[in-house]
């Protein structure tokens, strides 16, 4: 059971401190994902893993908790990764899985008492997917045989931001403060002074402790960028970073570019593209 009072509202020591706090928080997901999970539990015998992995692939949250657990399981079973949700479920089983996952806490709950901070989770997960979608556009133009783990890996690229939100957003809200009031302010810094961590390293802690599928930790690691699935996942988190508020960001005729030389298109073919994706 977790040990810490959540939410938190003071920083962690260190970086084993957060993993090891974040490692056994229960995880909150989307209402509507609560929702739909009992709906379908009320009817499992008619459900296949295709139907719940693609229910539970619309939720960055829920989608974690998913890989967890299955990583946990193959742990026992010393089997293969499974690098999709749809092939965790086949794993373990329709009703193995709602034995384990019954009713979701929900993030309009735990967020009930701070309008401010579920704004932030909201603006981040609309972020995932935005970038899961770009992503999953390049990987189908590059004709890539992961283009579902490439998906999800964009989906699940910022999922230590999210936990923040959820359990300590207070210190979520105090760097985005500190951003907004210092724009050339960067987010490792931010970091740094207010959790004495960076989220990507905690996030990199986490994955390593549950023993996510090898795979999906390589693509999502901004640090492996120079490989094409990589690049996919880090370039689409970009371009969905620069234009959460408009495509006239500075930033976005050099996303363009890279992304243009990505999917080998001009950058004018690479832009329609992109519209049609975002659309």
């Amino acid at each position: 059971m977790p040990r810490h009072v959540f939410p938190l509202t003071a920083a962690l020591r260190d970086l084993g401190a957060w993993t090891e706090c974040f490692r056994d928080a229960e995880i909150p997901v989307m209402a509507s994902t609560a929702e739909a999970l009992e709906a379908l539990r009320a009817n499992e015998d008619d459900v296949d893993a295709n139907l719940l992995g693609e229910m539970i692939a619309s939720d960055p949250l829920m989608t974690l908790k998913v890989q967890a657990y299955a990583a946990h399981q193959r742990r026992r079973r010393l089997v293969t990764d499974t690098e999709t949700v749809t092939a965790s479920l086949v794993m373990m089983g329709i009703s193995p899985f709602f034995r384990h996952f019954g009713p979701q806490p929900t993030i309009e709950y735990t967020l009930r008492d701070s309008v401010d901070a579920f704004d932030g989770l909201q603006h981040v997960l609309r972020r995932a997917h935005r970038a899961a979608n770009f992503a999953l556009g390049f990987a189908v133009r590059r004709m890539d045989h992961d283009a579902a783990v490439i998906h999800q890996a964009a989906l699940l690229h910022d999922f230590a931001e999210m936990l923040l939100w959820c359990h300590a957003p207070a210190l979520a809200l105090r760097i985005r403060e500190a951003q907004r009031a210092d724009s050339t302010l960067r987010s490792s810094v931010a970091q740094l002074d207010v959790l004495h961590v960076e989220l990507p390293d905690l996030q990199h802690a986490l994955m390593q402790t549950w023993r996510l599928p090898r795979l999906l930790m390589d693509i999502t690691n901004d640090r492996q960028a120079e490989h094409p699935s990589a690049k996919s996942v880090v370039l689409a988190i970009r371009l969905a970073r620069h234009t959460a508020q408009g495509w006239d960001n500075a930033a976005v005729p050099d996303d363009v570019h890279d992304i243009a030389q990505l999917l080998n298109l001009s950058d004018g073919a690479t832009l329609r593209l992109l519209n049609e994706l975002d659309t």
